[in-house]
């Protein structure tokens, strides 16, 4: 029982035989904890059980936790390599008590494991303890019997945990391992402690003090938080001195020296342990969702990725490496961290991409920084203006132009690039403080350059932690929202998203101490990653530098997701069944529905329809994991990823891959592939059910499809079921046979209505019969006049009874007025081609139609139509034209 598995294993299962539940690790992207960059501890993940702020239903844990130290305050980035101990990523093994067991069962437990399970020698082990706790030291003698000579006193800060300058606080016992006298150092608390005999490999914190400002307390439910390194404690198992000749490591440093032909030997030794240590720490982040970028932790994770591909340089690796050993990180780790396994093909193509990259950049930086230094010797300082240039124009980082120029011992004048760094934000500023939207949004640009970006979380959690960086109202910055107010919330880190890629902005709470809550109604992206969200603060006040417990309303979060996947589904099944012509024009995801528009020149038929309906169902029962990689954005497309309109990339693209194509040349291969920043289902099936419910023009050539998912596309379903029942019960007949009922009785209608139609024209002409012709006609100075008033006709069926009358008086004038449900109006005049001459059609339909409450009309002088407001004036209306004829005709006769 000496492998990391195995003693990983050993740990976990030997507490919970001893009643602690066994938690899964917590993300290196802490969720409780904004002040911290990564989790650097065990505790970290119960930090808000030990202050009381959560409550689980266990007072007893155990993990095997996964930490980062490689930014910020914890930093071992540059001693890796070099050192026998120092990782940037390693793992904490951990048993915590909240308020349960304290000291006495503590020291109990941990003295069992090492000494009776673990087996290691009792004569090799000895402890501290805090020079002030004789209870600590009384325990040890007691329980494990040692000798006052093996229980230190420390009296320093070394031996005193505290979580902060207030807080839970206590006195640390921890459990050294002395590796023999042929290694040199001394005991902890001796002059010698620095050397390397006596191994720390487990610290017991005893949390039994609460510190307030100004003084001490007791806790009244003491607690227990522990820590043993497992690279350590291994080291120690097997055998051996240095944590890198532990099983893990061998194993990764041998698939290192395998796939270089360099053995790990003399000068080469250091680069492969650098490899093997930060291809774990890579390639953790980047399952935990952290992806390269130019801020914050995607640059400290550039950081471990590049100086890792600068020791493969080295070693003369001539095509990218770190990828090729991503399959032995996960064969030796993955069982035991499932989330390597998922995240295998991100992690690849991840780690390909930036060595690609880093490549060319390493090379054309080095041949410009080789001939811009030549000649400077030992204590020569590099041109601050030159290092800028490389780093602004070919993207070399300051660092490893600093990296570069320490082996000949001379360094950077840092002075000259901030300078130049800061020339460049000004001019920066000053061509964004423009005219129009862009001078609005200054104040986002400004809080970009001083916050940073924010660290988007959202992608796997939708509750974190984020300390308010900045506050906004009125259009200019605040110091604090108080309660009533609206404004906007900066964060360092946010699972909320910001609306872009047409998915809407997440919505939620926030909480802090105090009392403070904050109803967040949007969230929006601004200045090119900085999530600005858009909140009503409920109760309290809100201040700058305030920690707030961050909630995305889940329930709107989820249908958001399936809505954004469906989508993708959609899109590619348009495709399938119009053609490869179907381009996205346009798209919302929003938690109620989804639109897409995309380009095609017609309708679509039901039966199109219906197919693309049922191939994205078919899909979503794949229930195929939907998978991310980062990717080149030329590369991606070129891989047959679709872009998305409207969307801005940079340079590396997340790409959303989804499902199995069933048919075609993709038959077997992915189904859909678009470069995507939005958030996603896990899987396919999550989605539900696609249900499209309109599709429709927008524009010339471009079509618009909406659809359901999930609970509202079988709401929709259920909707159209319980209408049909009901339309089967009023039509007396059975669900099946609705649309043939239906059909019939719409014929029906429409036969009756055309027998109606031909029975108004009849009557409106005077019945039919013999004589009809006669009714309604009158002369005006030796001119016939036929005027009618009809109700109920057509409009449009006016001209052609106007014609008929015109044919039945053979010389004459003819006025048909129709009057409607709503007293609308519409008038008619006809004249006959042998009075044109003398009376023109528009002229007379003008008249009648200002009396109807209308404004003129229009037509040809033998026919001509407008309309009026109101029928009631229709007797009114054809007096006045009968007027205006008496005035005409008499002067024309």
């Amino acid at each position: 029982m000496s492998g990391v598995n195995e003693i990983r294993s050993a740990f976990l299962e030997y507490f919970g035989r001893n009643g602690h539940e066994i938690v899964a690790s917590g993300p290196l992207v802490p969720r409780n904890d904004p002040t911290l960059m990564f989790t650097n501890a065990g505790m970290v993940p119960f930090k808000n059980v030990f202050t009381g702020l959560e409550k689980r239903d266990y007072q007893r844990a155990t993990t095997a936790q996964k930490c980062v130290r490689a930014g910020g305050k914890h930093n071992d980035l540059d001693n890796v390599g070099y050192t026998a101990r120092h990782h940037t990523f390693f793992e904490m093994l951990g048993n915590f008590s909240f308020g349960d067991y304290f000291k006495d069962r503590a020291i109990e437990l941990a003295w069992n494991l090492i000494t009776k399970e673990f087996a290691l020698p009792k004569d090799r082990l000895l402890v501290t303890v805090y020079a002030e706790d004789d209870e600590a030291f009384s325990l040890w003698k007691k329980i494990a019997g040692l000798s006052e000579d093996k229980i230190i006193r420390i009296p320093t800060s070394d031996n005193f945990w505290a979580m902060g300058d207030t807080g839970p606080c206590g006195p640390c016992s921890e459990i050294f391992y002395d590796h023999g006298d042929h290694i040199w150092g001394g005991p902890p608390g001796s002059p010698e402690e620095d050397g390397d005999r006596f191994i720390e490999i487990w610290n017991l914190v005893f949390m039994q003090y609460e510190q307030l400002p100004g003084e001490r307390i007791n806790l009244p439910r003491p607690s227990i938080d522990t820590g043993m390194g497992l690279e350590r404690v291994a080291a120690v198992l097997q055998g051996v001195h240095d944590n890198y000749d532990i099983d893990l490591f061998r194993a990764l440093i041998s698939a290192s020296e395998n796939a270089v032909g360099v053995e790990a030997e003399g000068a080469q030794r250091a680069s492969h342990r650098v490899i093997a240590d930060h291809l774990r720490s890579a390639s953790f982040l980047i399952a935990d969702g952290v992806l390269p970028s130019n801020e914050g932790r995607g640059y400290v994770l550039r950081r471990i990725m590049r100086r890792a591909m600068r020791h493969a340089h080295l070693l003369g690796a001539e095509e990218p490496l770190m990828w090729r050993l991503v399959p032995t990180l996960v064969r030796e780790m993955g069982r035991a961290y499932p989330e390597l396994t998922r995240a295998e093909a991100l992690i690849t193509e991840t780690l390909k991409l930036e060595e690609r990259r880093f490549r060319k950049t390493l090379a054309r930086g080095l041949t410009l920084l080789d001939d811009a230094s030549a000649g400077l010797g030992e204590g020569a300082e590099f041109d601050g203006e030159t290092a800028f240039k490389l780093y602004d124009t070919y993207g070399f980082p300051l660092d490893l132009t600093q990296d570069a120029l320490r082996a000949r011992g001379v360094s950077v004048d840092l002075e000259a690039f901030n300078t130049a760094m800061e020339r460049q934000r000004a001019e920066a500023r000053a061509a964004w403080s423009g005219s129009g939207e862009a001078a609005t949004d200054t104040v986002w640009f400004t809080l970009k350059e001083r916050c940073g970006a924010t660290d988007f979380l959202g992608y796997d959690t939708e509750t974190a932690e984020g300390v308010v960086t900045a506050l906004v109202r009125d259009g200019g910055e605040a110091m604090e929202l108080k309660e009533g107010e609206t404004g906007f919330v900066v964060l360092n880190q946010t699972p909320f998203y910001g609306e872009s890629g047409g998915q809407v902005g997440d919505t939620g709470r926030m909480r802090g101490e105090g009392g403070v809550e904050l109803e967040v109604t949007d969230t929006q992206k601004k200045a090119d990653g900085l999530f600005v969200h858009e909140v009503r603060v409920l109760s309290g006040k809100v201040t700058i530098g305030l920690p707030l417990e961050l909630l995305v309303d889940a329930t709107r979060r989820g249908s958001i997701r399936a809505n954004h996947s469906a989508t993708h589904l959609v899109h590619e099944a348009l495709r399938e069944v119009l053609g490869t012509h179907v381009a996205q024009k346009g798209s919302l995801v929003s938690p109620e529905r989804l639109r897409f528009d995309f380009s095609h020149p017609k309708p679509m038929s039901g039966e199109e329809l219906a197919e693309v309906e049922e191939i994205a169902n078919q899909i979503v029962l794949q229930n195929a994991p939907v998978e991310t990689r980062l990717m080149g954005v030329d590369e991606a497309i070129e891989e047959g990823a679709m872009a998305l309109f409207g969307e801005k990339y940079g340079d590396e693209v997340r790409v959303v891959s989804m499902g199995r194509a069933l048919r075609g040349a993709k038959a077997g291969k992915t189904y859909s592939a678009e470069l995507c920043g939005g958030t996603h289902v896990s899987r396919t099936g999550d989605i539900g059910l696609v249900t499209l419910v309109t599709e429709g023009a927008v524009a010339s050539g471009v079509r618009r499809i909406e659809a359901l998912t999930g609970a509202a596309a079988r709401r929709h379903l259920a909707g159209q079921d319980a209408r049909v029942r009901e339309i089967a019960s009023v039509l007396k007949s059975g669900q099946a046979d609705v649309t043939e009922r239906v059909a019939a009785l719409v014929e029906e209608k429409r036969r009756l209505e055309r027998e109606l139609a031909d029975t108004r024209k009849k009557l409106a002409m005077g019945g039919g019969g013999a004589g009809d012709a006669d009714k309604g006609l009158r002369e005006i100075g030796g001119i016939k006049l036929m005027a009618r008033i009809v109700e109920g006709l057509n409009p449009k069926d006016l001209k052609g009874l106007a014609d008929e009358a015109k044919g039945q008086i053979g010389s004459g004038i003819v006025v048909l007025v129709n009057a409607s449900e709503d007293n609308k109006a519409a008038i008619v005049v006809g004249v006959t081609g042998d009075l044109t001459d003398r009376f023109n059609a528009v002229e007379l339909v003008k008249v009648g139609s200002e009396v109807l409450g209308g404004r003129g009309g229009g037509g040809r002088p033998d026919m001509a139509q407008a309309g009026g407001s109101d029928a009631s004036q229709a007797e009114a209306a054809v007096a006045a034209i009968a007027k205006a004829l008496e005035t005409a005709a008499p002067a024309q006769a």
